[in-house]
């Protein structure tokens, strides 16, 4: 098997859908409804799951809570090889919607050192000050290297360092998957 890659799906569209569905009842819930509720998408694949999660709550509620995106780039923070690691830069902090005294929820596809995030954080605090800052991830896959952690969690999926996560959209990747990928080693 040397310098193949094995691939496992974890969940396909409809499981997918379903977490989202529980996440964004989570949500509505410890917000005890959406008044001066926001959703942040991390890009890319955050700012797409952001918009199904508004949708449900437009859906449920029918409420058009305010959506914003935050472009942060991982400048090889998505690698295993931890010599390469930098910290994710920020491409745009223009998330544009107002945040200020609003709860803020900070929505991405997987959570795995928390550097994201904090870089995600970090930009909220320059454009704002929020009542609070909540994060929604469909993936945790574990080895933080700070102490963040996200709020609402679609699936937890334990890993190794030799092993990677991955999110597919159908907006921008033809389908609706989780898959864990085993990496060459």
């Amino acid at each position: 098997m040397k310098g193949k890659k094995m691939t496992k799906e974890i969940w396909d569209a409809l499981a997918m859908k379903r977490a989202l569905t529980r996440i964004t009842y989570e949500i509505i819930e410890r917000n005890k409804g959406t008044e001066n509720l926001v959703l942040v998408g991390i890009k890319t694949r955050g700012v797409y799951l952001a918009k199904r999660i508004h949708d449900r709550i437009k859906k449920l509620e029918g409420v058009d809570v305010p959506l914003g995106e935050l472009d942060i780039t991982l400048y090889c923070d998505d690698r295993h090889d931890a010599s390469l690691k930098q910290d994710p830069v920020i491409n745009s902090e223009e998330i544009g919607v107002d945040i200020d005294d609003k709860n803020v929820v900070l929505v991405d596809d997987v959570i795995y050192t928390g550097r994201t995030i904090r870089a995600a954080m970090d930009a909220l605090m320059d454009q704002g000050r929020p009542s609070s800052i909540a994060v929604a991830v469909l993936v945790d896959r574990g080895h933080r290297e700070l102490p963040i952690r996200a709020d609402f969690i679609g699936k937890n999926i334990p890993t190794s360092a030799d092993e990677q996560v991955s999110v597919s959209v159908i907006e921008k990747d033809g389908k609706d998957s989780v898959e864990l990928k085993a990496l060459p080693k």
